[in-house]
């Protein structure tokens, strides 16, 4: 995240012992630490949140097309058969379903 070597942290820390002393500088050193490491958890809990949104939004996309591309009633079914319209979709789902009791198949 930072571009800081070893150089830079030793003189960040003797700066640090001059400023604060010997006395504080652990307990600023452990507050400054648990400080970073929170903002990192958060960071860490948006950004899987953000990755998680665009995953949900990809599969509701891909659902979207499967079932367009699913669809009966779809422009590619009517270029594949011109004939499959509203009008004789329609009168095969209102035909009964052919019986199979054995009654029905004496009488004929």
């Amino acid at each position: 995240m930072f571009d800081i070597g070893m150089g830079e942290l030793g003189l960040i820390a003797v700066v640090g012992l001059l400023v604060l002393g010997p006395e504080r500088l652990p307990r600023v050193a452990r507050t400054t630490g648990a400080l970073l490491r929170k903002a990192r958890q958060s960071w860490h809990s948006v950004r899987a949140d953000i990755e998680r949104e665009f995953a949900a939004e990809d599969l509701k996309q891909t659902l979207r097309q499967t079932a367009a591309a699913a669809d009966p009633s779809s422009d590619w079914q009517r270029a594949i058969d011109p004939g499959s319209g509203a009008k004789s979709g329609s009168a095969v789902r209102d035909a009964p379903p052919p019986s199979t009791d054995s009654a029905a198949n004496e009488q004929r």
